[in-house]
């Protein structure tokens, strides 16, 4: 993780501020099968997200490429392989190319809202039909209202639902989101899987980016850009886009 260096000492940029944290705080989890590459495994390091504490220490980890789910904070940790790579949005130079204007015309009768990470069960249907349409085999297909409640609502840190609906009310998708000191992180989004054509995945991204104007954040974090997976390589396509590396965030797509 990027240190700052220097004499005498600034104040670094919020991307490359160290996080400190006893080693024994952090785990590495057994291999197991990669849900987006069917050829390789995957093993994550993860911490838990607790105490006080627990929102500063979040903040400088997604800085650091991590994700939450729940009150863990992990990020890939695979040997052999780097081929998730952190992504996040420069709020302020991101711009509108020609498809993604399709996407907002076509989805002109929609309007996004930020509201609490409170649970409904108008919500947990949607995910249910979301999840048996589209992860027919993944565990979330299997999720019971309490496990769907626990995931928007049990939260160690500030969390909101960024909610799309129609003129008429009807809930079409919404995306659990992470306030974090610098941006907005995206943690799981889900829709209406008949709408297809509407591509509500990717409008709930702009979304995203709108109301990260709103609140004056400066990144929008998308998680992890999987180039060779069809899953994750939509990312790509909001511009301009930062990717973490070895030296720290650098532009990787203008």
């Amino acid at each position: 993780m990027p240190e700052g260096h220097g004499r005498p000492t600034p104040t670094p940029p919020l991307a490359e501020r160290p996080f400190a944290a006893p080693p024994q705080q952090f785990y590495r989890t057994a291999a197991l099968p990669c849900p987006y590459l069917s050829d390789r495994v995957e093993r994550k390091l993860v911490t838990e997200l607790a105490g006080r504490e627990a929102a500063s220490f979040y903040n400088a980890l997604s800085r650091a490429g991590f994700r939450r789910s729940h009150n863990l904070a992990y990020r890939p940790a695979c040997t052999g392989c780097q081929a998730c790579l952190p992504v996040r949005i420069p709020v302020a130079d991101f711009r509108l190319t020609r498809s993604l204007k399709r996407i907002v015309k076509l989805n002109r009768d929609l309007r996004a809202r930020l509201t609490p990470a409170a649970v409904s069960v108008e919500q947990y249907r949607l995910f249910l039909r979301y999840q048996r349409a589209r992860h027919t085999d993944s565990e979330m297909a299997a999720m019971t209202y309490g496990d769907y409640r626990a995931m928007i609502e049990d939260s160690p840190v500030a969390t909101r639902l960024v909610e799309l609906r129609d003129d008429a009310g009807k809930f079409a998708g919404a995306c659990l989101v992470d306030i974090l000191d610098d941006g907005l992180s995206a943690v799981y989004s889900f829709y209406d899987p008949d709408d297809g054509n509407r591509s509500l995945g990717n409008l709930l991204v702009l979304s995203l980016i709108e109301e990260a104007r709103k609140l004056a954040l400066p990144y929008v974090y998308l998680g992890y850009l999987i180039a060779e997976s069809p899953k994750m390589a939509y990312k790509a396509r909001f511009r301009p886009l930062e990717g973490l590396g070895a030296s720290g965030w650098r532009r990787i797509i203008a």
